[in-house]
């Protein structure tokens, strides 16, 4: 006689479509019980042959359906009920809610076919989606996931639609956005409605015009990457003037045109997230020059919504498509937002009638010696939950200033918000303030610890100061940058960081961000830095480069230095003096000013229009073949640079070009980095070598830097899932106070 049992199995899932994975899994191996989504995650009880429970408790992780990352399963053996069919059932409402919320997922092969399929009832229907992909994240209200806390609730489904989602055999079961022409939203072009619309659509763009689109996480400005005028129209009316726009190519073969992709590069563009990768554009791209000037990249994207897929199969050709919104500002993601804020830019506005819960931008990464670099973690990979080494009080970490990000924690589980933008006005701190009140729900946490910069200006730190009846804990910037890689590995130090950055708060109230720290997630010592010099102006430093030339020409020759070409001698002259009396002249020793310096004196940027515009476009003209490099003094953990910078200005005096001086200056800062880092870690018996800051957004000097650190001995630690940027300072700041409390 067979012998009959039971089991319970309680997972905790990212992702969805694993309730209809579970039923099917079970009436397989003839098994009897149910499923349910609960404030935990996903419960199973399932019971019969002793056998067929093994073998389902087996195959439940190891043949999970593509958007369900299974992060822990547990089992209990019960004795049997005598049930007698296998059923999913309706979530429980009540508890304390800490199921995990799904990305956003790009459309999959089997909803493209029937897009394409002229046969198909969803033929051309720009929402179509099942378990296996569409929104998420941007459409969910509330936990747990089921489509009354969807902003998909308006929409009643039709008899045929209603069959696919309670058929277990469908891939549509319970696909909680499942929608078709009849029952689902509607894409409008002011009074065209449907496919009409789309077409209309793409005829404008064809025409050169810009037109606002309705994504999945906001509005894009779309226009033709091909038409010079309406890309230097869509600069002129978005107020850009120079930062990259990304691009939208209709499928794979079009991206190899415009960029040299690799195989690295290539799955990152088809991923299920499908990001904006930043990839070495080819010569001859079909592209206007404006589109990305003086950048030796491109950021190209795939469709990822049915909707783009129909707009870039109708335009037949590729596309800007950059954030709807001015300079500056948060994404338009709300209809009568873009109305207000896209009128004067848009000629046309592509919308729909689904709700956006939460706007989300584009997610931006990088493959760097065959692994992504995260530089902007937003769509397709947020509300994914990272791991803390050590548990959590309930917490928010308020992040920084500039690429702002918040995150909230509780036990050993963190969930880094996505990206805000620049806390420098009321509409991103708005943004801010509820995107942390929409996690706070969906997560179940009421924070009892803030963390946040020690930079008593930050909106952040204003923020997080004004939350009552919590502790509060300040993070030192470069600290939380050193904390976030080790935590995003698993590890809680001690290690050596070269975190280096444009600037951050040091503990000596000094502008820090050249920075050699040795710890760990409990606290750090300064174990080395940059040689400080003077900003003259201060915050104008970084927007004029000169300045900082001028700086640190004056820290090498101890008098005022010629001006260099374009800069008016007077002003020059009374910043120079600013740089020797220390007026209005804060000491730095920031290593993303030095690339600005570098940059300034070669003749490739003298003035930025955005951050860290001057050391891309230094890098972009640096030889890489060149082996040569400039003097730049180590010694008990200080970085001289000032022999270096009276070399480059004595090359730049003999005629010698910006590529050879950038190529040798970017060979100077690894081999010093190096050299550095060896030798702490060496003094404090450490081997491993943490790299992050903005300036390790730098891919040249990321591949210089890492094979020298390997030689010397040391295990190099590096972001990967969160970015290098100030996007992961949220994250170390919730690892330092999870640390310390």
């Amino acid at each position: 006689m067979t012998r009959r049992t039971s089991a319970r199995v309680q997972g905790t899932v990212q992702g969805v479509g694993f309730r209809p994975y579970v039923y099917r899994l079970a009436r397989e191996e003839g098994l009897a019980g149910y499923v349910l989504n609960d404030e935990r995650g996903v419960l199973v009880d399932v019971e019969g042959a002793a056998e067929a429970v093994e073998r389902f408790v087996a195959r439940l992780a190891a043949e999970a359906p593509p958007l369900a990352a299974i992060e822990s399963v547990a089992w209990t053996a019960l004795p049997p009920t005598g049930a007698h069919e296998f059923r999913i059932l309706e979530s429980p409402g009540g508890g304390e809610p800490a199921a995990p919320v799904a990305a956003d997922a790009a459309t999959c092969a089997d909803c493209l076919a029937e897009l394409f399929d002229a046969a198909d009832r969803r033929f051309r229907y720009p929402f179509v989606n099942c378990t296996n992909c569409g929104p998420r994240f941007t459409i969910v209200r509330g936990v747990p996931y089921d489509r009354p806390m969807t902003t998909m609730a308006g929409f009643a489904m039709c008899e045929r639609c209603r069959a696919e989602y309670e058929d277990p055999a469908d891939r549509r079961f319970h696909a909680q956005p499942n929608a078709c022409p009849d029952c689902g939203p509607t894409v409008r072009l002011g009074a065209a409605a449907g496919d009409h619309a789309l077409r209309l659509a793409a005829a404008a763009l064809d025409d050169g015009a810009i037109v606002a689109v309705k994504g999945l996480g906001g509005y894009h400005l779309a226009c033709r990457a091909d038409d010079e005028a309406a890309v230097a129209r869509l600069r002129a009316r978005k107020h850009r003037e120079d930062r990259p726009f990304a691009v939208m190519a209709p499928d794979l073969d079009a991206a190899r045109t415009l960029v040299a992709l690799g195989e690295a590069e290539a799955e990152l563009l088809t991923g299920r997230d499908r990001p904006i990768v930043l990839v070495a554009r080819r010569a001859d791209a079909p592209v206007a020059a404006a589109v990305a000037p003086r950048s030796a990249e491109l950021g190209v994207m795939l469709p990822y919504s049915p909707l783009h897929h129909l707009l870039a199969a109708d335009a037949a050709t590729t596309l800007v498509m950059t954030s709807g919104n001015v300079s500056d500002e948060p994404i338009a993601y709300r209809d009568d937002d873009a109305r207000e804020r896209l009128t004067g830019i848009a000629d046309h506005v592509l919308a729909h009638d689904r709700p956006i819960r939460t706007r989300t931008d584009d997610s931006v990464v990088r493959s760097v010696a065959g692994r992504r670099m995260m530089l902007r973690r937003s769509r397709g990979h947020v509300p994914g939950a990272l791991a803390l080494p050590v548990a959590a009080r309930h917490l928010l970490a308020c992040g920084a200033e500039l690429k702002s990000t918040f995150c909230l924690a509780k036990g050993t589980r963190a969930w880094p918000g996505h990206h805000i933008g620049d806390l420098r006005n009321e509409e991103t701190l708005r943004s801010f303030a509820v995107g942390v009140a929409h996690f706070e729900r969906l997560f179940a946490v009421a924070p009892e610890v803030v963390a946040h910069d020690l930079h008593p200006d930050y909106l952040s730190t204003t923020y997080a100061l004004a939350r009552q009846d919590v502790e509060h804990v300040a993070v030192q910037h470069h600290h939380a940058h050193l904390a976030a890689v080790l935590a995003e590995h698993g590890e809680r130090g001690p290690a050596i960081g070269a975190i280096y950055d444009g600037m951050g708060y040091g503990v000596d109230g000094m502008v820090w961000g050249g920075e050699l720290l040795a710890g760990g997630l409990h606290g750090f010592e300064r174990a080395g830095h940059l040689w400080p010099v003077r900003m003259p102006g201060g915050d104008r430093a970084v927007r004029q480069p000169w300045r900082m030339a001028c700086a640190w020409l004056v820290e090498v020759q101890g008098a005022a230095p010629a001006p260099l070409p374009g800069i008016e001698p007077r002003t020059w002259h009374a910043v120079a003096e600013l740089a020797r009396t220390g007026l209005a002249a804060p000491l730095t020793t920031s290593m993303g000013r030095l690339f600005d310096a570098v940059a300034a004196l070669c003749g490739v940027r003298t003035a930025v229009s955005y951050e860290g515009q001057a050391a891309v476009e230094l890098e972009a003209v640096s030889d890489r073949t060149d082996r040569g490099g400039y003097p730049l003094d180590v010694a008990g953990g200080v970085l001289d640079a000032r022999g270096t910078i009276a070399a480059v200005a004595l090359q730049v005096a003999a005629g010698v070009g910006p590529s050879v001086i950038g190529g040798r200056f970017h060979r100077t800062i690894a081999r010093a980095t190096a050299q550095a880092c060896a030798e702490a870690a060496g003094a404090r018996g450490l081997d491993t070598v943490v790299l992050s800051g903005g300036v390790w957004q730098n891919r040249l000097l990321l591949e210089l830097t890492v094979p020298l650190l390997q030689r010397a001995g040391l295990r190099v630690l590096v972001p990967e899932r969160l970015p290098p940027n100030d996007g992961a300072i949220s994250f170390g700041q919730a690892a330092v106070a999870a640390a310390r409390s």
